[in-house]
């Protein structure tokens, strides 16, 4: 599994078939561009980030941008495309029990009742919805730990919002007895649940999903998108140059995720020598 460096992360370089074929056990993360700039400042987020097993590249944007430092990613793999593909591909597996975690109250539900209409059996075997600011208090959360485990799920789709989706996987993932596979997705459920309107798949490919969502719900993304947008092409502008520097360098492996065979600390050298560096030579300007 080849990967490339951007800013102070690491994206895989997977194609959608070959990330379902690999994805037995693991936490997958989807960068986009508000996680490159959030991992600029927030230091827990970047710890936590450090033990993904999986890392995909969830923006065009990005896409656009791994091509131009001259490492290209073979595909864009947004969490709302990655998780229908994979209750899609697991559609026959009954090994295979997801629950649900997130969006507001009764939208999770909605979308179990359709996903398991798609594909004909219970593949969704539990879905709830927490309330707002869940995260801070430590009792609803280990309701939802208990909820989880007596389901009988061994996949996690959390839905709640980055970087509270990622927190809480990092926070509470040893206490998921029975989990294999934890996936962040963000604004899926509501996707899922037909609560709220994907961008067409025309406006995704150019990389102007984040300008449809902005329009759709100006009030919450202005500052995601207007703000810190601007701001990552500064970060990129800065490693194109061979100027940039991780703001947490000393930042340690956390130890939950320290046994975990994908975490790219422990890549083999072999892996290690596919991250490749920033060549400006080979930029067309």
């Amino acid at each position: 599994m080849g990967s490339i460096k951007l800013l102070n992360t690491v994206i895989d370089n997977l194609s959608m078939s070959e990330l379902l074929q690999q994805l037995k056990r693991g936490v997958v993360f989807t960068p986009n561009v508000d996680h490159l700039v959030r991992l600029q400042r927030d230091r827990e987020f970047f710890e936590t980030y450090q033990g993904a097993d999986y890392r995909t590249c969830d923006s065009k944007i990005l896409y656009y941008v791994a091509r131009l430092l001259g490492s290209p990613v073979c595909e864009k793999i947004s969490g709302s495309d990655l998780f229908p593909a994979f209750y899609w591909h697991h559609r026959q597996n009954a090994d295979i029990k997801i629950f649900l975690l997130g969006a507001a109250e009764g939208v999770a539900v909605e979308a179990q009742q359709r996903i398991n209409n798609k594909v004909g059996r219970e593949i969704i075997v539990g879905a709830h919805s927490p309330s707002y600011g869940f995260e801070k208090s430590e009792a609803e959360c280990q309701k939802l730990v208990e909820l989880v485990n007596q389901s009988g799920a061994n996949v996690l789709a959390v839905g709640v919002g980055s970087p509270k989706q990622e927190k809480f996987i990092y926070k509470y993932r040893q206490q998921f007895k029975q989990i294999d596979i934890f996936l962040a997705i963000g604004a899926t459920i509501d996707f899922e649940a037909g609560n709220v309107s994907r961008a067409p798949k025309w406006v995704s490919e150019l990389g102007l999903e984040w300008l449809y969502r902005l329009l759709s719900e100006p009030k919450r993304l202005w500052r995601r998108y207007l703000v810190d947008g601007p701001a990552f092409f500064w970060y990129v502008l800065l490693q194109l140059l061979q100027r940039y520097k991780n703001p947490f360098t000393e930042a340690e492996l956390p130890r939950e995720f320290s046994q975990s065979e994908m975490v790219k600390a422990e890549m083999s050298k072999a892996e290690q020598a596919q991250v490749k560096p920033v060549n400006c030579d080979s930029l067309l300007i």
